[in-house]
């Protein structure tokens, strides 16, 4: 049977991230629009152990984990992509953007963090060669969120583009670091493609084998697609109508999807609503696993554990705008702990 389990001491603001430590399944990283990134500890019964904040200077909206449990990358409304070192708390500014980053990752193959920011484009950053400048990639259109594999980076952007970058190519820009001005480099994406989505994506998340990637619309909507260029490896794609609801009148009330993760052990995958509900899918077979009870408000975030075996939920109204009049107590982060067979596909061993 599965369980679940509210943190105590959420954040007090709307929830912009919830990211699991890589192979730790008891620490968590959430960042938040009240400008703080949280570190709990999850394993403390009975509703987990809040175990330091780190302040930033305006709302966080993406935070990861670096290259071990003692390091984090953050990003955010003040322009800034941050370092933090978890056990003293100090924090270094790796680059500044000149509008607010949207997104950060970290690539634990090549050591290297890559930041996506709403003034179009990607930094590149080596943080084990400080100081340095970081490689700036101009993008078409503003980033709204970036997924990575060992060997891929995909970048979901407005106007239905999405670039899919080597990570590796990435990587070799930061080998020259140094105090130069910043250098901004023309690296050409492995592929360019057009959403499947007619509407904005929200979110974008890839498969743990590093074949393919899903991407959700503002408009209830999930497209799922294949890395392999390939005639019929392309022909595989699908789009498919979700987190929906039939009002009295007959008429569907469509709500975003705010979040998708992929399970790491079963590569099944959660989607999370603006109606509060959490589904499972089985992207292979183009099926519905579950859906679970309605969380209080909007899915801000999700978040499976490196094993597979615990689903973190962000329940936060009005996450898009940090909007100032949230109540207290209305945000919320619950961790799932799931059973043996709960995220497997259907028919699968």
């Amino acid at each position: 049977m599965s369980s679940q389990f509210e943190l105590s001491t959420p954040p007090t603001d709307a929830i912009s991230a919830v990211k699991f430590a890589p192979g730790a399944s008891n620490r968590m990283l959430v960042s938040s629009w009240d400008r703080n990134v949280y570190l709990y500890d999850t394993s403390v019964k009975p509703d987990g152990q809040l175990l330091r904040k780190y302040e930033h200077r305006a709302p966080v909206l993406d935070v990861c984990w670096g290259a071990d449990e003692n390091e984090a990358f953050s990003a955010g409304l003040d322009w800034d992509v941050r370092r933090i070192n978890l056990e003293t708390g100090e924090q270094s500014v790796l680059s500044s953007h000149e509008a607010g980053v949207k997104s950060v990752v970290y690539s634990r193959e090549t050591s290297t963090v890559i930041s996506a920011s709403w003034d179009s484009t990607l930094h590149v950053h080596h943080p084990t060669k400080m100081p340095h400048v970081p490689a700036t990639i101009n993008l078409p259109s503003k980033p709204f969120s970036l997924s990575i594999t060992p060997t891929k980076l995909v970048v979901a952007m407005a106007s239905r583009a999405l670039h899919i970058y080597d990570i590796r190519s990435l990587a070799l820009l930061t080998s020259q670091a140094s105090e130069a001005p910043p250098n901004v480099v023309d690296l050409e994406p492995l592929q360019r493609r057009e959403s499947s989505l007619k509407f904005m994506t929200r979110a974008v998340a890839c498969m743990p084998k590093d074949d393919g990637y899903a991407s959700s619309s503002i408009e209830g909507r999930i497209a799922v697609e294949w890395f392999d260029p390939s005639p019929d490896s392309q022909a595989r794609k699908y789009a498919f109508k979700c987190h929906r609801q039939v009002a009295e009148n007959g008429v569907d009330v469509v709500y975003p999807v705010n979040a998708l993760a992929f399970h790491p052990v079963h590569g099944t995958f959660a989607s999370g609503g603006g109606d509060g509900f959490v589904a499972l899918w089985d992207g292979v077979a183009k099926r519905r696993i579950r859906q679970y009870q309605r969380y209080p408000s909007s899915i801000a975030a999700l978040a499976f554990s490196d094993d597979g075996k615990y689903l973190a939920v962000a329940v936060s109204p009005g996450f898009e705008d940090g909007k100032d009049d949230i109540s207290e107590g209305v945000v919320k982060v619950f961790v799932r702990e799931l059973s043996e067979s709960e995220a497997k596909a259907k028919g699968a061993k």
